[in-house]
């Protein structure tokens, strides 16, 4: 799980507890100006391949976490529970996609979503 915060015109993603070994990442931080969009989407998560792992972990119905390449695309996992993911969209980044479990996704998004409109 990530906690997300915004701080100096970033969004902050904390990795929390363990997840910081499965994930090899402490935290991101990412430019307002870079997120092109947020969405809650537990779906995402619920789907058996989540790409080629690069750095990080997957284990089938317990974990994704760390880097993974698909569809020429690189992603950021952390997520335990599918139910609990929001997608963060952005461009001019290392990620094209950040897939993470929060505690409240409706929040988490909002609180992007409170920021302005993304180009």
């Amino acid at each position: 799980m990530v906690e997300l915060s915004i701080f100096e015109g970033k969004l902050v993603l904390d990795v929390q507890g363990a997840d910081k070994l499965w994930a090899l990442k402490s935290s991101l931080e990412i430019p307002l100006e870079h997120i092109t969009g947020i969405r809650a989407d537990p779906e995402i998560a619920r789907g058996w391949f989540h790409g080629i792992r690069l750095p990080g972990t997957f284990v089938p119905g317990v974990i994704t976490a760390g880097t993974f390449y698909q569809h020429g695309q690189r992603l950021f996992w952390d997520v335990h529970h599918p139910d609990k993911t929001v997608v963060i969209e952005l461009r001019d980044e290392r990620y094209n996609e950040l897939i993470v479990e929060v505690a409240n996704p409706d929040a988490a998004v909002r609180l992007v979503e409170s920021m302005g409109p993304r180009t």
